[in-house]
């Protein structure tokens, strides 16, 4: 068995957002971020989020993989360079946004603007869409070749969000399954 570490974006996922339905598949072996700082992120809270949620899902099974979408890929990443020898059994990073990028929310998540994509102590895949408002597929492969990580174009799928119309997103779980394999 797998335990899962649920890592949304601003606001965190909405029902229909691939998160939240593979959450309710998983049930009792995902646990969800919950930082205070939802609306105005701030990587330090978002940070001891993820860790609070990881001591959760460890006690419920050894293998622990990070689930993470947009401002929530540089929360994992943030909280793996901070946790390089605690064991993670892989990292999903799915449409992080460039913290540099002309519509990355720089006011409503300034702690976030300074976060550098280094190598990750697990094995990771990073997940793209060509047609990303807050990321450039150049800029998505680029944090994928700093962070390590496999990189996977998804072709023409938005913020591969709610507005995706992704549902359960199929493809995604093939995805995350080559991670895991």
């Amino acid at each position: 068995m797998v335990a899962y570490v649920v890592i949304p974006g601003i606001d965190g996922s909405d029902g229909q957002h691939w998160q939240t339905l593979w959450e309710r598949e998983w049930g009792d072996g995902a646990v969800r971020i919950s930082p205070a700082s939802w609306f105005a992120p701030d990587l330090d809270d978002w940070v001891d989020a993820v860790q609070e949620a990881y001591d959760v899902a460890s006690r419920r099974d050894s293998r622990v993989v990070l689930v993470a979408h947009s401002l929530g890929c540089w929360a994992a990443a943030a909280w793996l360079d901070r946790n390089p020898s605690t064991p993670v059994g892989g990292a999903f990073l799915v449409a992080p946004p460039d913290p540099h990028g002309p519509a990355f929310p720089s006011r409503s998540a300034a702690t976030f603007v300074e976060v550098s994509a280094r190598p990750l102590p697990c094995p990771a895949l990073v997940v793209g869409s060509t047609d990303d408002p807050y990321c450039t597929p150049e800029a998505a492969a680029g944090f994928a070749a700093r962070w390590e990580a496999r990189w996977h174009l998804a072709g023409a799928r938005g913020h591969i969000n709610s507005a995706s119309d992704l549902g359960s997103w199929p493809h995604g779980r093939e995805l995350l399954d080559s991670l895991n394999g």
